[in-house]
C-alpha cells in the first residue's frame, strides 16, 4: 500500500522561506513522478510543481524561481522548498505521486503566509 506522508508546513511572514517534505512508503519501483498540489480557499486544487523520474521538473508560473522541488530516490522522499514566500502562496498542500498507473495523495500540510 502507497503511501505519503507530508510534513514541514507552518506560518510564515511574506518574504520568508519554508521547506515541505513528502516521504513515500510502499513502493518497490520509482514513481512516474511525484510533486506538489495545493489548494486554497475557495479554489480548485493546482499543480505547484513536479518531477519525473527522469528528474524533469515542471512548476507553476506563479511559483517559478521561488520554488524548487527535488527528490530523493534513495529515501523515496520529496523536497519543496519555498523561498519568498507571498500572502497568495497560502493554501493546503498535498503531495502527489503517479505510481504503476495509479495517482495517489497525501495528507493536506497547512501554509499561510501573513502580509
Amino acid at each position: 500500500q502507497v503511501q505519503l506522508v507530508a510534513s514541514g508546513g507552518g506560518l510564515v511572514q511574506a518574504g520568508g522561506s519554508l521547506r515541505l517534505s513528502c516521504a513515500a512508503s510502499g513502493v518497490a519501483f520509482s514513481f512516474s513522478a511525484i510533486g506538489w498540489y495545493r489548494q486554497a480557499p475557495g479554489k480548485q486544487r493546482e499543480l505547484v510543481a513536479i518531477i519525473s523520474s527522469s528528474g524533469n521538473t515542471d512548476y507553476a508560473d506563479s511559483v517559478k524561481g521561488r520554488f524548487t522541488i527535488s527528490r530523493d530516490g534513495a529515501k523515496n522522499t520529496v523536497l519543496l522548498r519555498m523561498n519568498s514566500l507571498k500572502p497568495e502562496d497560502t493554501a493546503v498542500y498535498y503531495c502527489y505521486a503517479r505510481y504503476q498507473f495509479t495517482d495517489y495523495w497525501g495528507q493536506g500540510t497547512q501554509v499561510t503566509v501573513s502580509a
